[in-house]
């Protein structure tokens, strides 16, 4: 199960924190997390993973020092085999005093076997504000996420959204903002003046509601025959997208690029940065995309705390495709404005955040150790 299996066993080395996640590929909380990491002082603080599937930062958490243990998802082998592994790996794993679960609602069980193994701090971190998937595979979360309250100690979430969602209505509960490096999203203009172009960064997947961005798209370009759209991601709705801009006749203006390992790049590229959420938990790429200067097009679904300046309008998803396309025309994209003053006066300098999440884990595992 484990792939770097050494114990801390040196009271001088670094606090180890247990990030518990489904995979370690480039999906918003992952990248969160390994920003996180990037900027957190590992002399002090390391992370270690507990991770499902995927392997895009695999390289280099080994390389900045993590440690990653690999067990079945609930998907892979059902629950039994999934709770079983979890049980397991605490029951091996005594060392980490600090579990922070990055898994909505299957954080429950994080949380459980946590406890059950003595763990003394338990986060439970939200991310999202609505179970996706199958009628059967939100049951199955939703029993899950009963396990929270009784078994974690402490509540965080991206947004005030996320944490209601997820917890409830409660005075427990910190806002931790998604910060990002703002040296890497720099007001730079890169765009070619022969083309119109439209980014959307996120994973393929039906709640990023990419087929009404196609549809907006398609009503673009009839207006603006030099518009392309770049889709940033991967995921299970690709053929069926691919299909469908081939269906509408906007095939060849249809970017579908895959995994960006430098979002920024993209950005400084880009006129318009549009995406038709049905839900977000925050929605972090439009905190990048007014980093770069970029106007943004958000649905009226994707959380408030995403406005960090002027640069970003919201739109009801029932206005429909035409509408969608004549804000996004009509919007002034000539001008690159510099918002990076706001943006880290909101709290979103990845540096700052980590910070304080570096003095939190402090804190919490000298409190472990004068108990």
């Amino acid at each position: 199960m484990g792939e770097n299996n050494s114990v801390q066993l040196n009271n001088n080395e670094p606090i180890r924190i247990l990030h518990c996640v489904a995979g370690i590929s480039r999906g918003g909380y992952e990248t969160y997390i390994m920003n996180l990491y990037r900027n957190i002082d590992r002399t002090k603080v390391q992370f270690d993973f507990l991770y499902s599937f995927g392997g895009v930062y695999k390289k280099e958490i080994l390389e900045m020092g993590g440690r990653i243990y690999k067990i079945p998802f609930i998907t892979e082998k059902g629950p039994f085999a999934y709770t079983n592994a979890v049980r397991k790996f605490f029951r091996e794993h005594p060392e980490y005093k600090i579990v922070h679960s990055h898994m909505d609602k299957f954080s429950g069980l994080i949380m459980r076997e946590a406890k059950r193994a003595g763990v003394p701090v338990r986060i439970s971190h939200s991310h999202s504000v609505a179970n996706a998937g199958l009628f059967i595979y939100r049951v199955v979360k939703n029993f899950y996420g009963t396990m929270i309250k009784p078994n974690c100690t402490h509540r965080f979430a991206c947004s005030k959204e996320a944490g209601q969602w997820l917890f409830g209505n409660r005075d427990d509960i910190l806002v931790v903002k998604n910060g990002i490096n703002l040296d890497d999203f720099t007001v730079r203009d890169t765009r070619d003046r022969e083309k119109f172009v439209i980014s959307c960064v996120g994973r393929l997947a039906p709640e990023k509601n990419h087929s009404f961005l196609l549809d907006v798209f398609s009503e673009v370009y009839k207006q603006r025959p030099d518009a392309q759209l770049v889709l940033a991601g991967t995921g299970s709705e690709q053929e069926s997208l691919e299909k469908k801009a081939e269906a509408l006749g906007i095939g060849a203006a249809v970017d579908f690029m895959g995994d960006c390992d430098k979002v920024y790049e993209l950005l400084h590229r880009t006129d318009v940065m549009c995406l038709p959420s049905l839900f977000e938990g925050l929605g972090i790429v439009f905190v990048e995309a007014q980093a770069c200067g970029v106007k943004c097009v958000a649905s009226d679904r994707v959380p408030q705390e995403a406005k960090v300046s002027d640069d970003i309008i919201f739109l009801p998803l029932e206005k429909g495709a035409k509408y969608w396309a004549e804000q996004i025309l009509a919007l002034d994209t000539t001008v690159r404005n510099d918002n990076h003053k706001t943006i880290s006066q909101r709290g979103y300098d990845i540096s700052e955040v980590s910070r304080k999440l570096q003095e939190f884990y402090i804190e919490k595992n000298s409190a472990c150790g004068e108990k």
